[in-house]
Formats: C-alpha cells, structure tokens, sequence
C-alpha cells in the first residue's frame, strides 16, 4: 500500500483531484490510501483569514495535515504551483516522504516570484492571465481548457474563482532544490500546456532534479482531463 498526498495549484483546491483519485482507486483495487490536501483559503479552508501567514506557516500548516491524517513514506503529487511547496515540504520533514511527483509544475529560479517567473520569463510577451481584451472567465478558458470541450470547460471554469493561497505565497521568492537529489523524484510533462510550454516543464523537471519525466498528451488540467492516463503514470513510477 503506498499513501499518496496530493497538492492543487493555484486558483484551486482539493476537489480538483477528484477525477484522478478515482482512476487512482479504480485501477489498484483501493489499494492505496489517498489524501488531497487544501492550501489556506481554499477548498475546505476557503473564507478563513489567511493574510498573516507566512510562507514558512503554510508548509508546517500542509505537512500536519499530513501528519494529523496518519500518513507515513508518503508519495507526494503536486501540480502547477504545488512546485514552489513541495521542495519546503520535503526539507521541513523529510522523513515523512518517499517521493515527488511534480505534474507541469513551476519552479522559479532563485530570486524570482511565481508570478514573475511565469510573466517575465515564461511568456515574455505576456502572460495569458493580463490579457486585457479577454474577460476573466476567457482568460481562464484560455489557460486551463484548451484541451477540453465546450461543456467540460463550462463546468470547470463554473468551479473556479472561491480558491485563493495566501498573498506570501506570490511575495516568495527564496527557493532551495539541492536536497531534492535525496529522494526519488518524478516530472510529469503535459504536451499541450498552454501556461508553461514543455521546453519550460523540462527546464523545470531539470531544476527539481528529476530521474524521470513521463508524458501525457494533454493540457495544464490533466487531472481532470486525462485522470486515468495520469493515475497510470502515478502507479508506474511509484513502481520504479
């Protein structure tokens, strides 16, 4: 039995695991325990007052969550912005965990913000969230739904908008990825990513010090796209 953890990204929360947790389960037979976690703000914790966390606070907050759950050689998953978590996870108890599994994950180069990261490096000619000329809804469309249809992305962008990390989480800007080479670490690499291009997944996958870096053929949302491919892609690395 492996204990697996899971971590959402921006703009969302738990729930947005939903489909790949139950591939998860549908493909081993229930045989693995599964915990998908909520950053501050969000998911479960949406409304509660998160403007004097810290960002040291949010990663003691997450691996209790995982310890109050009974969790142990965890095997943590994280997608999108997870990147910027999971490292301080690993480093704050690394005891607790067997192993990463980064899906298109960012990880910012030392010195750098998340948010400047993406806008002044990843998409230098502008990030598809500030595109003026598009609503809200339209630039989320643009950035998580390429790879879906039209009812699918209605139903997912409906979801979106209650979930918010804490703004420290956009302020940090200090990263660490050595001790990252102690553990087994995987990089799932999405093909139609709209919001981190491959050649970005894999300068990624080359910083958090990645032994492999699978492939879907899907976009930035490949939970909930592409569940059962990515659920199959957990459990094969998870068996390497």
């Amino acid at each position: 039995m492996t204990d697996f953890v899971f971590l959402h990204g921006g703009g969302q929360g738990g729930w947005v695991w939903d489909e790949t947790v139950a591939a998860l389960h549908a493909q081993s037979g229930g045989a693995h325990r599964v915990l998908a976690l909520d950053g501050p703000g969000c998911g479960a914790k949406r409304g509660r007052g998160s403007s004097a966390l810290t960002f040291d606070a949010i990663t003691a907050e997450l691996v209790a969550d995982i310890e109050a759950a009974g969790f142990s050689d965890v095997v943590l998953v994280g997608h999108s912005q997870a990147g910027i978590h999971m490292p301080p996870m690993l480093a704050a108890r690394p005891g607790l965990f067997r192993q990463l599994i980064f899906v298109t994950c960012t990880a910012p180069d030392p010195g750098l913000t998340v948010v400047q990261m993406t806008g002044e490096r990843v998409h230098k000619g502008g990030h598809p969230f500030n595109d003026a000329s598009l609503s809200v809804r339209e630039r989320y469309r643009s950035m998580f739904c390429n790879d879906m249809g039209e009812a699918e992305a209605e139903a997912f962008l409906d979801k979106l908008g209650p979930d918010q990390w804490p703004a420290c989480c956009y302020s940090q800007s200090e990263w660490q990825h050595d001790h990252l080479r102690d553990v087994p670490v995987s990089y799932v690499l999405c093909l139609q990513d709209s919001i981190l291009p491959l050649e970005w997944q894999e300068h990624f996958a080359r910083t958090v010090h990645a032994r492999s870096t699978p492939r879907i053929d899907a976009g930035h949302q490949v939970m909930n796209t592409r569940p059962q491919a990515l659920a199959e892609v957990l459990l094969a690395e998870c068996a390497v």
